[in-house]
């Protein structure tokens, strides 16, 4: 039985708890079955799906949509539904990770961001989980677009280190668009797209603290440490959000 979705703005967002989201991805693993991923769901990334046909694509086919956002709780109270809890990318990867290293080990593969935080990112897991192996670290190059011999390569190394989890940390809607394309050609049982989570793990970038993530303000520190990158995910994509969601709810869909 899985877990249970609502729609916000058309696209079907879980309803469960992190505990419940991890049970079910560790059901995922241990089926032995290939291809299952999930994805992040918050104001912007929803926005941005509804004027890119592929990354709209990349979410309605996903095995999980974890409601990561404040806004995205707010949606659901609007729309009378029962989300209550946020699961971040980092939720999942911290959560997933120590259920691994107590249930005796699996292992896990990392593509994206820099050698050197590939390099600190291996030496932290086997600090934090030892239980878990680092099967294989792949750096791709700084694009936006592979081409078909830098894909084949990363698509070589993951497979030949058969991973049972697969963490993509790159931009967004790029890394997502990646899992979902190669998905069918990878030999993993559960892959995430988990962008800046990298970072957030070694200290490259700090969370923001505890008390801001509580009050669903965790979004405000990093606006004020990167302006520039993230002033349209916060005073475009937001409002944008938040009148699709009440259009749902004068339509009445649910």
């Amino acid at each position: 039985m899985g877990i249970t979705t609502e729609n916000i703005i058309g696209y079907s967002v879980s309803v469960a708890s992190l505990t419940e989201h991890l049970n079910q991805i560790c059901d995922w693993i241990d089926s032995g079955e290939r291809g299952r991923y999930f994805v992040c769901a918050n104001p912007h990334s929803l926005v941005v799906a509804d004027s890119d046909p592929a990354f709209s694509q990349v979410i309605r086919e996903a095995d999980m949509v974890t409601p990561d956002g404040s806004g995205i709780l707010l949606a659901s109270k609007i729309l009378g539904g029962s989300i209550c809890e946020r699961v971040t990318g980092t939720d999942v990867f911290l959560g997933l990770s120590k259920s691994l290293n107590e249930s005796g080990g699996a292992s896990c593969f990392f593509l994206g961001a820099s050698e050197e935080t590939l390099e600190k990112i291996k030496v932290k897991m086997a600090e934090d989980f030892p239980n878990v192996t680092v099967a294989g670290t792949y750096s791709p190059p700084y694009k936006p677009e592979f081409s078909e011999e830098e894909n084949a390569a990363m698509i070589a190394a993951i497979n030949q280190a058969k991973p049972d989890v697969l963490w993509v940390g790159m931009t967004a809607p790029k890394q997502e668009k990646w899992i979902h394309d190669n998905i069918g050609k990878l030999d993993v049982k559960f892959a995430g797209a988990i962008g800046a989570v990298f970072d957030f793990y070694v200290g490259n970038v700090k969370r923001s603290h505890p008390v801001f993530q509580k009050l669903g303000l965790e979004w405000l520190p990093r606006l004020l440490q990167e302006p520039r990158r993230l002033w349209r995910r916060n005073f475009v994509s937001s409002p944008l959000f938040l009148l699709k969601v009440m259009r749902q709810k004068l339509s009445g869909k649910s």
